[in-house]
């Protein structure tokens, strides 16, 4: 499977969510069939989102997914993950990329099409768009045909973040996203394999319109 395809299926993690151990959660999910897991961890020491990172990197690699890594350049270098994820709080990509080399993938959290063209020109690999849909937490969601418009002005994968469940993928795929990404609908789930599995399997079957 080619590295850009790997982003079919993200995974975003979040251990405030999971009624499992996070790390449980993750190989449940590789089980499952995800592509991608993003190791994002907000209120963790350097020490202990190093050895998640660690432990997540061995898992991908057993499950040939990639592990991308939360703007956290140090971390992401040390275990050899396979990118970073920034965001408009983050180092100018340029910056990352110098740090990074050209091998890595560089992904950026976009909520407009002005966020995700300049991604786009200062080196992103890819970006999230998000809200889509409701989101708890979040702002008010951009609706999927906001992906169409983003997705027709770039060159690099547009993956739907926000939302995202099984009965609306095939919605965001209609509105041409690469991929999806998912938090929730996995890491709180009493069965994260099963949830995996479901949207895994929603993917792959969903003809774009």
């Amino acid at each position: 499977m080619h590295t850009l395809e790997k982003l079919r299926l993200i995974l975003i993690t979040d251990r405030s969510l999971s009624k499992l151990p996070p790390m449980q959660v993750v190989r449940r999910a590789l089980e499952g069939g995800v592509t991608a897991v993003q190791l994002r961890e907000k209120n963790l020491d350097s020490r202990n989102i190093y050895f998640l990172a660690s432990e997540m990197r061995n898992m991908t690699n057993e499950y040939n997914a990639l592990l991308i890594i939360n703007d956290r350049i140090d971390i992401a270098l040390a275990v050899k993950a396979d990118g970073v994820h920034m965001g408009k709080n983050s180092m100018p990509i340029m910056e990352a990329r110098r740090l990074l080399g050209r091998d890595k993938l560089i992904g950026f959290s976009a909520h407009n099409m002005q966020e995700a063209v300049g991604a786009e020109e200062n080196g992103a690999n890819y970006i999230t768009l998000s809200p889509i849909f409701q989101s708890p937490g979040k702002d008010k969601p951009i609706g999927p045909e906001a992906i169409r418009i983003v997705r027709e002005g770039l060159r690099i994968p547009v993956i739907a973040l926000g939302g995202i469940k099984e009965d609306n993928i095939q919605d965001v795929l209609n509105h041409k996203a690469d991929g999806v990404a998912v938090v929730s609908a996995i890491m709180a789930s009493e069965d994260p394999k099963a949830a995996a599995e479901r949207l895994r399997r929603k993917l792959d079957s969903c003809e774009p319109a």
